[in-house]
């Protein structure tokens, strides 16, 4: 531990001098995730109400908070004396939901060095800190066990080929003792926890299964979408990158006239929005139609954010993204949750849904265009096997809620917070 905290500040170091680079060189998400910590104690302490009770939510981006938002939501609800801070790693997250009103104040997480954490927790001074998914910052959890102040990890969860198991990670493995309970997704999870001599563990399952379930229920109109797909077999590609991209590519030529297609790419930068109209040079952008561009086409390229979950809702089929990259798919509970079929590509192996989703008959591996065209074929021409893909995909997320409950229900018995 001697050695490891000088090492750790200088990786700390050297990403912030990266980010400047990056910054300076003009990528954008370098320059907002620069200016958006600048001058972040000032700004949180002119925000922060003094001696209010207050409950810290921390998300890296816009998928973490998705997967705490029920949990977020649910104290809230149960607890409305107490304020809520919502803080981002990422602009990804941070620039989408800054106006989200479930919270009273949302900035910037800020550089994890001791310095920032002490300042940090003596202006918020948190009642309950929680942490989704895989956000693990030494000096932040090191001065919440200092000051002796409850930390939870939400929906964590682990790999075997992770730094915790590795035989140089003790102090990874001393994070991990500084949570007050970790809720994880799984059983493979919570065994590897316990073989480190963690007890302070337990599965509460996926908390995105919570917020996939409500979203069934919020019933997000669309106007122009649903003007697009009038008289179409619509598909809608979500967070999709490079790859999936030329994939669809490949396959377009092929699809019969009467098919539809949104694009809703991960990434929506003008460069990035550009490579893909170049692919499919009949599309049109969705905030050219919004603007009054007359629709024109049977391919959509969706270049705003935060509308992907209520897309899903208009397909007849599905494609997440992610899958022929190293990080792998995003979310493939968003479509399932309203019945639909679920295609994405060979890389999964972060996320225990997918062949969980497969073996439950609702969703299926492409791994080229030979095989998209196949499953595409079968999906659309044989309404049975759909339809079964459908009622598989949507009781697949109804078996899977819950986890919220069982971390509030933990909360609830604790001393932490006062119920009003």
């Amino acid at each position: 531990m001697i050695l490891f905290r000088p090492l750790y500040d200088l990786g700390v170091r050297a990403y912030q001098l990266a980010i400047s680079l990056a910054a300076a060189a003009g990528k954008e998400k370098a320059r907002r995730w620069q200016q958006g910590r600048r001058q972040w104690a000032e700004r949180l302490q002119a925000a922060v109400a003094p001696g209010m009770p207050l409950i810290w939510v921390h998300a890296a981006s816009l998928g973490e908070f998705e997967q705490g938002r029920p949990v977020l939501e649910g104290l809230r609800s149960r607890y409305p004396g107490h304020k809520i801070l919502l803080t981002f790693f990422s602009p990804s997250g941070y620039e989408v939901r800054k106006d989200y009103p479930g919270a009273d104040y949302i900035c910037y997480l800020p550089l994890d060095t001791r310095r920032n954490a002490r300042r940090f927790l003596d202006i918020a001074q948190p009642a309950l800190v929680l942490f989704i998914k895989y956000e693990f910052w030494y000096h932040f959890l090191t001065e919440l066990h200092i000051r002796k102040i409850p930390a939870l990890l939400v929906s964590g969860i682990f790999r075997p080929g992770q730094v915790f198991f590795k035989w140089y990670g003790g102090p990874f493995r001393r994070m991990l003792q500084q949570f007050t309970h970790l809720f994880v997704q799984n059983a493979a999870s919570l065994q590897l926890l316990q073989q480190l001599g963690l007890k302070n563990a337990s599965i509460s399952g996926d908390t995105r299964f919570d917020r996939v379930w409500a979203l069934r229920n919020e019933h997000r109109d669309l106007p122009l979408i649903a003007q697009f797909t009038q008289g179409k077999r619509l598909i809608v590609a979500g967070s999709t990158w490079p790859e999936d991209e030329a994939l669809w590519a490949a396959y377009w030529p092929e699809a019969a006239p009467d098919m539809g297609l949104i694009i809703a790419p991960h990434e929506i930068n003008a460069s990035h929005i550009e490579q893909v109209m170049i692919q499919f040079p009949q599309a049109q952008r969705y905030t050219q139609v919004a603007a009054g561009a007359a629709l024109r086409s049977n391919v959509l390229v969706i270049d705003n954010v935060g509308m992907l979950s209520a897309l899903y809702r208009y397909a007849l089929v599905t494609f997440v993204g992610g899958g022929f990259g190293k990080e792998g798919i995003h979310n493939i509970l968003e479509p399932a949750t309203y019945g639909k079929p679920v295609l994405f590509g060979p890389i999964f192996d972060k996320f225990p849904e997918a062949p969980a989703l497969i073996a439950a008959g609702g969703a299926f591996i492409v791994k080229d265009v030979v095989e998209l065209k196949s499953r595409m074929d079968s999906l659309l021409q044989d309404k049975a096997a759909r339809n079964a893909a459908s009622t598989a995909a949507a009781h697949f997320v109804e078996a899977g809620h819950g986890a919220t409950e069982k971390v509030l229900v933990y909360i609830a018995q604790q001393p932490w917070l006062k119920a009003d």
